[in-house]
């Protein structure tokens, strides 16, 4: 068995620090608002958490699978790579899975966006309808956005411009911000796991689920190709159904381009195993 080298044991102390923190301080919501990866439109959005949501995970399953895969893969990738080179993989692919997973919600949100602003609405009311309070425990209640979308709109002189089409596109697109927090390491493992399989190939892999071995060149794209159904369809094939996929296949695609650029270069000074 490898032993665990001292960057990734460094990063499964941090994520694990960061996921006592979760379950104990504020009611188990206080770290979501403050380190959770937050929709750009959304009020809770902050820069920080651009980094800080990779350290976050929403249960004891999420954070176990990843850190088990972080020790497996991470290791074998820091001994071979370097610590430096290490981290800047798996960095870049957290923020890699940020962006594609981003760019995903962006192509539902946009076009609710340019509807509203072509039936009249301000850029300032739209932000401000959209970041309205209308969950009720775990659910989104149109009564809630209802309460207090009628009495904005008297304030603000617009009652004309609210139909049934545009409170029906609040809604959602209300629904849409507050329903894409984004947490989890996925991706920059998903990075880290990219990088392993180019390093080695041959290595034999086993999901829990599926106790055949299988070589990591089949391997690894075989589970980023079913990501990539799952973004598309929403059909979970081993993942719980809120999982980012989009996220795993920006984090495993830019793990992928690092190290490819790196053994392409492989005899220059930018040579991947230096």
């Amino acid at each position: 068995m490898m032993r665990i080298s001292d960057t990734v044991k460094h990063l499964i102390i941090i994520n694990v620090i960061f996921f006592i923190g979760t379950v104990t301080v504020g009611g188990g919501e206080a770290f979501y608002e403050w380190f959770a990866l937050h929709f750009p439109a959304s009020d809770g959005f902050k820069p920080w958490q651009i980094v800080t949501h990779m350290f976050m995970h929403g249960s004891i399953g999420h954070i176990f699978f990843n850190m088990f895969a972080l020790w497996m893969f991470g290791s074998p990738v820091e001994y071979r790579l370097g610590r430096n080179k290490f981290l800047f993989i798996y960095f870049s692919a957290g923020l890699g899975a940020a962006l594609f997973q981003l760019a995903g919600y962006y192509w539902d949100y946009l076009p609710a966006y340019n509807q509203l602003l072509e039936a009249g609405f301000s850029k300032e009311v739209i932000s401000d309808i959209i970041n309205f309070n209308i969950l009720e425990g775990r659910q989104f209640k149109g009564a809630l956005l209802q309460e207090q979308i009628i009495p904005y709109m008297d304030e603000h002189n617009i009652s004309s411009l609210l139909s049934d089409s545009t409170f029906k596109t609040f809604f959602e697109t209300n629904v849409l911000i507050n329903n894409s927090t984004m947490v989890g390491a996925s991706g920059c493992i998903m990075g880290i796991l990219a990088a392993f399989g180019m390093m080695n190939p041959n290595a034999e892999l086993m999901m829990i689920f599926l106790p055949i071995p299988i070589k990591a060149k089949y391997f690894i794209p075989g589970i980023i190709i079913l990501d990539v159904i799952s973004a598309v369809t929403g059909q979970s094939f081993f993942s719980p159904s809120n999982t980012a996929y989009l996220a795993h296949v920006g984090g495993a695609l830019v793990g992928f381009f690092i190290m490819w650029y790196w053994k392409k270069n492989q005899f220059n000074q930018n040579r991947w195993d230096r």
